[in-house]
């Protein structure tokens, strides 16, 4: 049975990340985009980073272009627009996408752990898996849920 520590990504740098290194941690994994109206949750999602990390949980982004064309920017705009306005020193990954034939393997991995009310799709930005320890238990919430109302959730799996 595949976990999500099975899984590769690329860095917005471009170096390999390889989520292996993470196993016994819990994974937040958010698509984002910067021209989105719940773009501001970079700033709830830095918050809970910075809470939790110490408790062994990784908040990752990943940059996705493939809703109305909300993250046009290169890998290198992500990272400074992220930095800049919002102070985020969570790791971001290089843009990918999410949904449809090209959809990077771990999302089609997520979405089949945590199918939604969609149809196993992710319907917009801001879709966040949260991911227990055992790498397997996968909880989904909509774009709209603001990342902090995770907080009971993270209590009772940290």
């Amino acid at each position: 049975m595949a976990t999500v520590y099975d899984f590769k990504a690329v860095k917005n740098d471009q170096s390999e990340f390889d989520f292996s290194q993470l196993k016994g941690k819990t994974l937040l994994i958010v698509n984002t985009a910067s021209k989105c109206g719940f773009t501001p949750q970079y700033e709830e999602l830095e918050k809970l980073h910075q809470q939790y990390k110490d408790r062994s949980l990784v908040v990752i982004g990943f940059p996705c272009d493939q809703f109305a064309h909300q993250e046009p920017g290169s890998d290198a705009d992500i990272q400074a627009f992220c930095t800049l306005n919002y102070g985020v020193t969570f790791p971001l990954m290089s843009k990918i996408n999410v949904n449809g034939k090209e959809a990077h393997p771990l999302f089609t991995w997520l979405k089949k752990q945590a199918p939604g009310a969609f149809g196993g799709t992710v319907k917009w930005n801001f879709t966040k898996f949260l991911v227990e320890k055992d790498g397997v238990t996968v909880h989904r919430y909509a774009p709209k849920d603001s990342p902090l109302t995770i907080i009971p959730k993270l209590e009772e799996v940290l």
